[in-house]
């Protein structure tokens, strides 16, 4: 399934398709363009990231539908 959603504090907060025409665009034109396989991986590892601040976690929940 391709269908994405991110839920933060119980609000949607973004939905997308991945590779759809729409999502193939906005690859194009970013950053990730370099990438030709960015995206592509059916599966993977989960990661969680910061930018150099101090960064808190808490209640993540990661549940397959």
């Amino acid at each position: 399934d391709s269908h994405v959603e991110h839920w933060l504090n119980g609000e949607k907060v973004v939905e997308y398709e991945l590779w759809d025409d729409e999502w193939t665009e906005k690859v194009k034109n970013s950053k990730w363009s370099e990438y030709p396989k960015y995206g592509l991986a059916p599966a993977g590892h989960i990661s969680l990231q910061d930018h150099g601040s101090k960064t808190w976690f808490r209640n993540i929940k990661i549940r397959e539908l």
